[in-house]
């Protein structure tokens, strides 16, 4: 077995050497390790199978012929420059089979390389699995193995609705139609509190916070529902003095189409809302279909809407496309003021490009609000055939469904 330390100073002398000589060491270290020596290798450099066996070759003819050494850039380009739709095609065929956490920065897919280099092959890509395993590698994929989670729900039928999601949300797309994903950020107490995380500072001038977090001592409270734009990677944050209840959700995607969505949609005819399955914009919410019924009327749009399943709202993408972000941008930074939230939220960026826009709802919205049976079946909805609790859509009023 191969020390780790001496793994690194190996691949160190390896990635410093010129082509004829990373392929000879290739093949000495295959030839060292014995039976298996070639796969390891390859798993090892990232180095194709048929490289480590010339090398070994070379090696065992006359200790090594050096042959010409060609300049940089020689050589065949690599395959995903020569083939321009196959980093489209690897990528597809990812989406729909990846898991992990999206908040970190690792992946793994639950194909092997093997299925995945057979299906880029049907759609007329040639390529090894030895090249799909350096494309994974590239694209943050790690081999992982199986554990335990504490997410609740039958693994099929979760399964069954991330496909769905991501195919509708593809023809959403596909039709230049807007696709949002909406939440609510956990409440925060406005004043001179202490807020989680460290910035850098000066030794001796950390800001001085109030001992106790008592919201007697708050100016009030901020309550942040976010609307996130999936296509355009822009966001939108209502951010509400009171409660966040199903009228507040719905009124907070109005203000995101009144502000942003109409200017951005002009043409729209539908809207795709993905949320979670809980709080104010929950499935089981009737004051959350009635809200948008209203919303309907309003804006003409016939809007859908698709829930994830219990226990998976870090997938839902405003949570790690902008939330996360926004959490990062004000970590140590007391939340003072409303004006100081709105600032900071609106100076969150990344390198991708986010863009956030924010305002204040100084309107307070009641709880406890019931919707009767007969209001109900005023709602124009129609419940689609896959987990028709999780999956509806919203049409204008006429005749009802």
């Amino acid at each position: 077995m191969i020390k780790p330390d001496l793994n690194v100073a190996w691949l160190n002398i390896l990635n410093n050497s010129n082509e004829a000589q990373r392929r000879h060491l290739a093949g000495l270290r295959a030839l060292e390790l014995g039976w298996g020596g070639v796969t390891k290798v390859c798993e090892l450099t990232g180095m194709s199978h048929h490289t480590i066996r010339k090398g070994m070759v070379e090696v065992k003819k006359r200790g090594g012929i050096l042959g010409r050494i060609r300049k940089v850039g020689g050589g065949r380009k690599q395959l995903v420059k020569q083939d321009k739709k196959l980093q489209k095609d690897f990528e597809n065929i990812l989406e729909d089979n990846t898991a992990g956490d999206p908040m970190k920065f690792l992946r793994w897919t639950n194909k092997s390389l093997s299925t995945i280099a057979t299906a880029l092959q049907k759609k007329n890509h040639t390529i090894s699995r030895y090249t799909v395993r350096r494309l994974l590698k590239i694209e943050n994929y790690t081999l992982q193995s199986n554990k335990k989670s504490k997410e609740q729900g039958n693994q099929p039928e979760r399964d069954a609705q991330f496909m769905y999601i991501n195919k509708t949300i593809k023809r959403f797309t596909k039709d230049k139609q807007p696709v949002i994903s909406v939440d609510a950020k956990k409440k925060e107490l406005v004043g001179n509190f202490k807020n989680a995380g460290r910035i850098w500072k000066k030794k001796g001038q950390a800001e001085i916070v109030n001992v106790y977090d008592y919201e007697l001592l708050a100016i009030g409270k901020a309550v942040p529902y976010g609307t996130y734009d999936i296509t355009r990677n822009e966001g939108f944050v209502n951010i509400g003095i009171s409660s966040n209840t199903a009228e507040f959700a719905v009124n907070s995607i109005k203000d995101w189409w009144k502000i942003i969505g109409n200017q951005n949609y002009p043409k729209a005819k539908e809207l795709l809302i993905t949320a979670d399955c809980g709080s104010s914009n929950g499935f089981k919410n009737k004051l959350w279909k009635s809200e948008l019924q209203k919303f309907v009327v309003q804006t003409g749009l016939t809007v859908t809407i698709l829930h994830y399943p219990q226990g998976t709202s870090k997938w839902n993408k405003i949570e790690h496309r902008m939330f996360s972000f926004i959490s990062m941008n004000w970590k140590g930074k007391p939340l003072t003021t409303y004006q100081i939230i709105i600032k900071l939220i609106q100076g969150t960026k990344t390198k991708e490009g986010l863009t956030i826009k924010a305002k204040i709802d100084r309107k307070t919205y009641k709880t406890g609000i019931k919707i009767k049976q007969d209001e109900m079946k005023q709602i124009n909805i129609q419940r689609h055939k896959l987990h028709p609790d999780w999956n509806y859509t919203i049409k204008k009023l006429g005749k009802l469904i």
